[in-house]
This record gives C-alpha cells, sequence and structure tokens, in this order.
C-alpha cells in the first residue's frame, strides 16, 4: 500500500468509526421513537430538523479548529496549536449558551415554521425543549474533536463516540420504555450522553493543555479570532442548512406519513454522509498539515489519492443502500404506508453517493486550507440553483421521489460541479 494511502487510513479509519457513531445518537432515537407511533415520529422529524440545523450552523467550530490547529503542527508549534483549540472551546462555550436561550424562547415559533398537524407539534415541542439543554455541550464536542483531529488523533473522539453511543441506547431504552416516559424520556437519554461525551472529551485536551503549560483562561482576543475565522464556514453551513430544511417543508406539505418517511431517509442519509466525511476530516488534518509545512507536492498529491478513495467508498454504501432500501423502513416503524414511501426514496438516495463521495472529500480539503470564502459563496451559488427545482417537484410533482430526485441533482451535483472547478485551481494553496 501506497504510504499516502496508510497516512489517509490511519486518520480517515477512526474517524470513520466515530463520525458513522455521531448520528446513531438521532438514528437510535429514531428506531425507538418509531415504534412509539407514526405521530411520535413525525414529532421526532421536526424536533430534529431544528435541533441538528441549530448545531450544524456551528460546525465551523470542528472543522475551523481542525484547520487552524494543523496547520500549527505543520509549522511545528504545538504549543500555540493548544492555545487555538482553548480559544476554540471558549467559544463554544459563549455560542451554546446563546442558542439555548434563543431555542427555548422560540421552540414553539420554530415548531410552526414547519405547520405540522397538532398532535405532531406537540411531541416536536416536548422533545425540542430538552433537548436543548444539550446544545452547550454538543458544541464543545465539536471544538474538542476538532482540536483533537487537528492533533492527528482521531481514535480518542472514536473512543468517546463509542461509549457515549452504548450509553445513550441503554438509556433512552429505560426511560422511553422502562420509565414510561415516552419521546421526553428519548431527550433526556441522549442529554446525559452527551453531556458524559463532551466531558471526557475536553478532559483529554486539558490534560495535554497542562502538559505543555498551554493558558487555560478565556482570551478575548482569541475568541474573537476564532469567532472571526469561523463566518465563512457558518454562511458556508447556512446555505447547506437551508437547502435541508426546504426538504423537510417540501415533505410537511405532503401530510404526516411522508413527513415520517422523510425524517428515517434524511437521518440513513446523514448517517451515511458522516462515513463518507471520514476522508473529509482526513482531508481537512492533512491539507492543513502540508500546508502549514509548505509541501504543495504533497497537496496535490494526497488530494488525488482521497478522490479516489471518495469515490469508491460512494459506490460502495450506494450499492449497500440500494440493496437494504425495500427492507430497512421495517426497523423503523410498523407503517406499511411509511414504509412504502421510503424505499424508492432510498433508491434515489443510493444514486447520489458517488457524488456525494467527491463533495465531502473536496469540502475537506478546501476547508483545511481555510478556502471558507469560496465554501460560503458556493454554497449560496448552490441553494440559489436547489431552491427553484425543489420547489417544483413540491408543486408540481407532488411526490418525495420527485423532491429527493431534485435534492441529488441540483443540490448534490451542483456542489459537485462548483468544489470540482475550485479544486482545479491554486487559489486555494496558501502556505504558511
Amino acid at each position: 500500500m501506497h504510504a499516502e494511502d496508510r497516512e489517509i487510513l490511519r486518520l480517515a479509519v477512526p474517524a470513520f468509526l466515530a463520525l458513522v457513531a455521531e448520528p446513531l445518537f438521532l438514528l437510535a432515537d429514531s428506531v425507538i421513537v418509531g415504534h412509539l407511533g407514526t405521530t411520535e415520529l413525525a414529532g421526532l422529524g421536526i424536533a430534529g430538523a431544528v435541533l441538528s440545523t441549530l448545531v450544524s450552523l456551528c460546525v465551523f467550530l470542528a472543522y475551523g479548529t481542525t484547520a487552524a490547529v494543523s496547520r500549527r503542527i505543520g509549522a511545528g508549534d504545538l504549543r500555540e496549536a493548544l492555545t487555538l483549540g482553548i480559544d476554540g472551546i471558549w467559544l463554544a462555550v459563549g455560542i451554546g449558551v446563546l442558542t439555548t436561550a434563543a431555542g427555548l424562547a422560540s421552540a414553539t415559533t420554530l415548531v410552526d415554521v414547519f405547520d405540522p398537524s397538532g398532535p405532531v407539534a406537540t411531541q416536536a415541542l416536548e422533545y425540542l425543549r430538552i433537548a436543548l439543554l444539550g446544545v452547550i455541550p454538543l458544541l464543545v464536542m465539536l471544538a474538542a474533536t476538532g482540536i483533537l483531529r487537528g492533533l492527528q488523533d482521531t481514535r480518542t473522539p472514536l473512543l468517546v463516540a463509542v461509549v457515549g453511543n452504548v450509553a445513550n441506547v441503554g438509556l433512552n431504552v429505560w426511560f422511553v420504555y422502562g420509565l414510561d416516559l415516552g419521546i421526553a424520556g428519548s431527550a433526556w437519554g441522549t442529554l446525559i450522553a452527551q453531556v458524559g461525551s463532551a466531558v471526557a472529551l475536553v478532559a483529554v485536551v486539558l490534560r495535554a493543555a497542562r502538559r505543555h503549560r498551554t493558558p487555560l483562561l478565556p482570551r478575548l482576543g482569541g475568541i474573537r479570532g476564532a469567532g472571526r475565522d469561523g463566518v465563512p464556514l457558518l454562511l458556508r453551513t447556512i446555505t447547506l442548512r437551508a437547502s435541508l430544511l426546504v426538504m423537510t417543508y417540501g415533505a410537511t406539505s405532503f401530510g404526516d406519513a411522508d413527513l415520517a418517511a422523510m425524517q428515517i431517509a434524511m437521518t440513513l442519509w446523514t448517517f451515511l454522509a458522516f462515513g463518507l466525511d471520514a476522508i473529509a476530516i482526513a482531508a481537512q488534518a492533512l491539507t492543513g498539515r502540508f500546508l502549514g509545512a509548505g509541501d504543495l507536492d504533497r497537496v496535490r498529491s494526497v488530494t488525488r489519492r482521497m478522490l479516489r478513495w471518495g469515490v469508491w467508498s460512494g459506490v460502495l454504501t450506494g450499492v449497500g443502500l440500494a440493496v437494504l432500501a425495500p427492507f430497512v423502513g421495517a426497523l423503523f416503524t410498523p407503517d406499511r404506508a411509511v414504509q412504502d414511501l421510503l424505499w424508492p426514496v432510498l433508491l434515489i438516495a443510493a444514486l447520489g453517493q458517488p457524488v456525494a463521495g467527491v463533495v465531502f472529500v473536496l469540502d475537506g480539503v478546501l476547508i483545511g486550507a481555510g478556502d471558507g470564502r469560496y465554501l460560503a459563496k458556493a454554497g449560496l451559488l448552490v441553494l440559489v440553483g436547489f431552491a427553484p427545482l425543489a420547489w417544483l417537484a413540491i408543486t408540481a410533482g407532488g411526490t418525495l421521489v420527485w423532491l429527493w430526485a431534485a435534492f441529488v441533482v441540483a443540490f448534490m451535483g451542483g456542489r459537485c460541479v462548483v468544489l470540482m472547478a475550485r479544486e482545479r485551481t491554486d487559489a486555494w494553496m496558501t502556505v504558511g
């Protein structure tokens, strides 16, 4: 095996297992709540869309930190790398406090945006108000994970993710069925598991910081700098989340069964996306490190190899999803109407997997290079192209299949075009 392939796998395999474990929080909730009923599952779909949007807007806490820390590692300055990481954790705490307060104050409004039926809205609010308490630990987890990835350590996040998910499943089953708490029990179980995971990751970072005498108190200048550097990635994420919210809104207009099917399909898509994103995590860490060291030839070489990994990984996940499409719905819900709506959607999603593999790798490369401004502009361009086609699929097509076809072609295909166009230039390759 080529040395660069070994380097990619050293980072990507633990990252893959950890990233696949992360959406298992929601996947486990979907399985457990789905057997309570279609109304509860639809409510979880809305609450999950709101919560994941709020949290994913702050994904720059992981991505930006990984890029900044890995560049410092490439330049041989470990103490400054850890200092930047600690700034990121403090920024996560501040953003988490504000997000939690705003989310609790506007929970009803956020749910009403999707215009659900009364029973579905009740279930969504019950879950969301508890789950919002987990925003702070979730954001701290993002920042701490970004630090460790920048340090080229993807094994520790894997260990924490595995233990956290085992705890999450056990707590969810106990609270939902053992204590008969319904959908609220699922939210409480997940919250406790998230807090434990955040504490474990921060403990590892603090141990490394003390070892290298890194300052732990908040530095206002450093926090402002981390926030400023994250703005382009925030804008990029807003455009991505807006596209996904269009999907959920479209499903809501079709009915409760369609919304429940959308929840399952989007959960599975996210599950596979996190798996494919493992190579993107390696791309962030390696691109930042090699650019920090000024080695442009290694950047080009490792990018080409990661693209091959991305394509073949997408083919593999696509085939797997297509094979399982007719059967997987029964794992989530006994409702035959939801199952019948789901399987053709999953076939469309399967066709988009190879394209997704390319998109995630290039996204990781450009994030690792600190090319956030281009990613923000590209995201806006893709959103402008996708939204009209999604509207046409909702109004003229009137089915989830047409909506997902628009998603795969216009959203994922559009991202692939703009990212490949950028990668072929040298504009993103800034050294130092």
